[in-house]
């Protein structure tokens, strides 16, 4: 029996908190948890969607009852087809974090592990990713290569 399960509405809490870990470990993290309460609303109902284009994949903390131990998020999103994608669904993988009490007991990949399967059973040709240097070993060890990208943001 896996550990990993699909995240529920009522873990929202919890998927909020350990995406503030993930947050909080980036060089230009932002340590401020006042968004935690617009979000909520909206992550409990992306949550919620059995069959939506979100999914989050968690592990129960084995010593904190109601608390988790790791936590994968994805989206997949559509984009007109290409050489190597054809169909056009890609996958994006973020807010990889694990409870720092709970490190190197393999949670994370598991729960990408879990992650991808989803994404295959939604017809994503290819997933993409951001990776910190801690986590690019694993990310490398289930496949991830890493391609030159011009990528650029506007915030709104």
């Amino acid at each position: 029996m896996s550990l990993v399960r699909r995240a529920r509405a009522e873990d929202a809490e919890e998927v909020l908190r350990l995406r503030q870990v993930m947050i909080d470990s980036l060089p230009d993290g932002d340590s401020s948890t006042q968004w935690h309460a617009r979000s909520l609303p909206v992550l409990r109902e992306k949550l919620g969607e059995a069959d939506g284009d979100f999914a989050a994949f968690v592990v129960d903390h084995p010593d904190r009852p109601g608390a988790l131990a790791a936590l994968v998020a994805g989206t997949v999103d559509y984009r007109i087809g290409k050489a190597g994608n054809p169909g056009g669904r890609a996958g994006y993988v973020f807010s990889v974090a694990t409870d720092p009490e709970a490190r190197r007991r393999g949670y994370a990949r598991a729960c990408m592990e879990e992650l991808m399967a989803w994404f295959r059973e939604q017809g994503a040709g290819q997933v993409m990713l951001t990776a910190s240097a801690e986590a690019e070993p694993l990310y490398a060890s289930l496949g991830f290569v890493h391609k030159p990208d011009p990528t650029m943001m506007l915030r709104l």
